[in-house]
C-alpha cells in the first residue's frame, strides 16, 4: 500500500553530501528606467533567504517525513550564518556543516520586479576542495554515514566533492551496506562508480558522455544508458527526460514512463524532489518500477509551483493513490 510506504519515510535518515546554497530573492517594482544605462530601476519591496542546492535536497527529505542530515562546506560569513540560520528554523542538524576560512557560502540572488525574473547574481567559488577541507568532509562523512540509511550526492560542481570523497564514501556505505544515490553534474560524473542509482537528466547525460542524445528517440535513450550503467557499474540508472518522462534500468529490469500532463508553472528545484523521493524508495528497499513511479510523480508535481518549493506529502500520497501503481 502507498500509505505504508509514505508511512516508512519517517523512519529513515538521509546523509546529503554536496553543494548547499543560499538562495536570495529581491522582490520590487520597476517604474523607471536609469539614466545611467538602458536598464530598469528596480525599487525594492520584500528581501528573502531560502536554503538552495543540496539543502533543497534536505527540505524535500524533511517534506516527506524522513531526517535530513547535510554535509557541506559553507565559508566563514554572514551568508553561512544566514543558511544555519535557516536550517535551525527548519529543525535540521548542523552537525555534518563544516565552516571554512577558506571559501565563501555560493549564494544565488534572483531580482523579479513586477513578476518579471531581471537578473540573476551569483557568488561562489567552484575551486575544489582543498586538502584540509577534505579531511574535514572525510571525517565527517565516517561519523555520520553508518547512521543513515541512505547516502545522497547532490552535486552542483561547487568543488565541495570531488573523485576521492567519492570512492571513499561509496566504499564506507558498501562496507555498512547503505545504498548510494547520485544527482551529478558534469566535473564528476564519471567518478560515481560502484553506486546504487544514478540520476542525471539529459542535458547531464550528453555533458558527462559526450554524447548527442535525444529524448525522443528512445533507442537511443536506452543504448546510452546502458553504456553509462556499464562504465560506473551502477545497479541503476534513472534519466529525467522532462516533457518525455523518465527512463530506468535496473540491473535487468527497463522501465520507461510518460511524464504526467501537467499545469507546468516552474521546473526550478524538480530534480531535486525526483532524487530525495527517488534516495528514500532505495533505502526501503522497493521496486524499481515503485521508485520510478514515484519519483517521476514527485517531479511532476512541484513544477505546478512557481519557485523552488519541496514536495508536499499529502499531494504526493493523494496523486499516488489516483494513479495506483502499486
Amino acid at each position: 500500500m502507498i500509505e505504508n510506504i509514505v508511512e516508512s519515510f519517517s523512519s529513515l535518515r538521509v546523509l546529503i553530501v554536496g553543494d548547499v546554497m543560499l538562495d536570495s530573492y529581491i522582490w520590487g517594482v520597476v517604474e523607471r528606467i536609469s539614466p545611467e544605462a538602458p536598464v530598469p530601476i528596480v525599487n525594492v519591496k520584500k528581501k528573502d533567504f531560502r536554503l538552495g542546492g543540496a539543502a533543497n535536497v534536505a527540505l524535500n527529505v524533511l517534506a516527506l517525513g524522513a531526517t535530513p542530515i547535510l554535509c557541506s562546506l559553507i565559508g566563514d560569513d554572514d551568508d553561512g550564518k544566514k543558511l544555519l540560520q535557516r536550517m535551525e528554523e527548519r529543525g535540521m542538524t548542523k552537525e555534518g556543516i563544516i565552516i571554512s576560512t577558506e571559501r565563501p557560502t555560493t549564494v544565488k540572488t534572483r531580482v523579479i520586479a513586477s513578476h518579471q525574473h531581471v537578473v540573476r547574481v551569483d557568488e561562489e567559488s567552484d575551486q575544489e576542495v582543498s586538502p584540509q577541507e577534505e579531511r574535514r568532509m572525510l571525517d565527517q562523512i565516517e561519523n555520520l554515514l553508518p547512521k543513515c540509511h541512505v547516502v545522497v550526492f547532490e552535486d552542483y560542481d561547487k568543488g565541495a566533492i570531488n573523485s576521492s570523497i567519492i570512492a571513499q564514501t561509496v566504499t564506507l556505505a558498501i562496507k555498512h551496506n547503505i545504498p548510494t544515490v547520485v544527482d551529478p553534474k558534469k566535473r564528476n560524473f564519471l567518478f560515481y562508480k560502484d553506486v546504487t542509482l544514478f540520476k542525471p537528466n539529459l542535458k547531464e547525460l550528453r555533458e558527462g558522455l559526450k554524447m548527442e542524445v535525444t529524448a525522443a528517440n528512445h533507442q537511443q535513450v536506452e543504448k546510452v544508458t546502458a553504456t553509462l550503467k556499464e562504465k560506473l557499474r551502477a545497479k541503476g540508472v534513472m534519466v529525467t527526460l522532462s516533457e518525455y518522462g523518465v527512463y530506468m534500468d535496473w540491473d535487468d529490469q527497463k522501465i520507461k514512463l510518460p511524464a504526467h500532463e501537467r499545469e507546468i508553472a516552474d521546473v526550478s528545484g524538480a530534480g531535486d524532489t525526483v532524487v530525495s523521493v527517488a534516495a528514500l524508495c532505495t533505502a526501503l528497499k522497493l521496486d524499481p518500477k515503485i521508485i520510478t513511479a514515484l519519483s517521476n510523480l514527485a517531479g511532476g508535481l512541484v513544477c505546478q509551483h512557481v519557485g523552488v518549493v519541496p514536495i508536499d506529502k499529502a499531494e504526493l500520497l493523494a496523486e499516488a493513490k489516483k494513479e495506483s501503481f502499486l
